[in-house]
């Protein structure tokens, strides 16, 4: 079986995880833009059960776009966010592609908030577009 281990900056909040992820997208959202400092968030979302989480971690809570809630958990040292819990899927936790640092990380299969995505980013021709 797979395992992954996703890291803050620092290496003192850690998400380590067995199995595949049950989703990878692309968010262009506004509001991924300005948490990941970058034009659009990579996320793969996992079963709660697959995940480890070790470190202490700070929380951030916002409302996003689509309503409900979503929960940033980030280190409190270098302020990396490593994993997030989103109001309707309880059952998963969703962590930044990049947290992985692991460039062999399957591709994102879904794209989201695709009115938002800068011009010049170019998509993988067989992601699905939801809205």
């Amino acid at each position: 079986m797979t395992e992954r281990v996703a890291s803050c900056s620092c290496g003192r909040l850690t998400a380590r995880v067995t199995g595949e992820p049950a989703r990878i997208s692309i968010c262009h959202c506004l509001a991924c833009q300005l948490r990941t400092g970058s034009v659009f968030g990579v996320q793969a979302r996992f079963r709660r059960e697959d995940v480890s989480v070790s470190g202490e971690s700070k929380a951030f809570t916002r409302i996003p776009d689509d309503g409900g809630t979503i929960t940033f958990h980030f280190c409190p040292d270098c302020g990396a966010t490593v994993y997030y819990e989103a109001e309707g899927l309880e059952g998963f936790y969703g962590i930044p592609v990049g947290a992985f640092a692991d460039p062999s990380f399957p591709a994102p299969r879904v794209t989201v908030y695709l009115d938002r995505k800068h011009p010049w980013v170019v998509l993988p021709t067989d992601v699905e577009h939801e809205s």
